[in-house]
């Protein structure tokens, strides 16, 4: 079992699941000739469905990995799959563990290989598009790979927020947008100025793929912070790592 990034399991999967999926729901699917055949690069979507991570996985040419909770791995049932499939276990207690999975994320794209993350750190129950977190920004100029922005469009109707299961015979697009390359802005890797315009290029781009309204606040219940219940759930985490929060966010979504 790779039990860093996504592994045999996932490529078996994906050859048998993916003509499974595509009977029950229709895709439409755009600009995935964008994607590299090589090498690293990150992908992020927005987030309207528990279903966006998996509908992206099943239908890129390569393995990506996710980040998801730690208490998967509690569990018989999926504590060998779901590392196996891809994903990245995140501690949302904080400190070390969460750390870990940061530096996982790292080793994965070092590597050359794909990892997704949700730059608005958890699903919008309402729709609209949120502030991004600069979490993928500065992980994307320590590595030195593009981001690319994917628009998610029909998960939501698919499955709703708190739906426990997905409708079928509905309509699904995926759109891969122009990479982002960090390149020119190597040299001021540590500006947090440069993490925030990345991040608002991305964001801006992810609205132009999906026709959402944006709002400039950070997705949850404080609207002008970092969103609380996931800021609560990694209560150790500081300011210097700000794709923790992000990563934990997802987790919890």
């Amino acid at each position: 079992m790779n039990a860093e990034g996504a592994g045999k399991l996932q490529t078996r999967f994906r050859r048998v699941a993916r003509p499974v999926s595509n009977q029950l729901w229709h895709f439409e699917l755009e600009g995935f000739d964008r994607l590299p055949e090589s090498g690293p690069a990150i992908l992020c979507p927005n987030h309207i469905s528990f279903l966006d991570s998996a509908f992206l996985m099943l239908h890129v040419p390569r393995n990506i990995s996710f980040v998801g909770k730690a208490e998967y791995m509690d569990s018989w049932k999926t504590k060998f799959v779901f590392p196996a499939m891809g994903m990245i276990p995140i501690d949302r207690g904080g400190g070390d563990k969460s750390q870990a999975a940061l530096d996982t994320a790292e080793r994965v794209l070092r590597r050359g290989e794909l990892f997704g993350i949700f730059p608005e750190g958890t699903r919008s129950r309402d729709g609209y598009l949120y502030k991004g977190r600069t979490g993928a920004a500065r992980l994307a100029l320590k590595v030195g790979c593009p981001i690319f922005p994917v628009g998610v469009i029909g998960t939501r109707e698919i499955q709703p927020p708190d739906a426990k299961l997905p409708k079928v015979r509905l309509d699904c697009t995926i759109k891969i947008g122009r990479p982002i390359k960090v390149e020119r802005y190597r040299d001021r890797a540590d500006d947090h100025r440069v993490l925030r315009q990345i991040t608002d290029e991305l964001m801006f781009e992810i609205r132009e793929l999906t026709g959402q309204e944006y709002r400039n606040v950070y997705a949850g219940k404080s609207a002008d912070t970092e969103p609380v219940p996931e800021v609560a759930k990694v209560a150790h985490v500081s300011d210097e790592h700000p794709l923790l929060h992000e990563m934990a966010g997802a987790a919890a979504s």
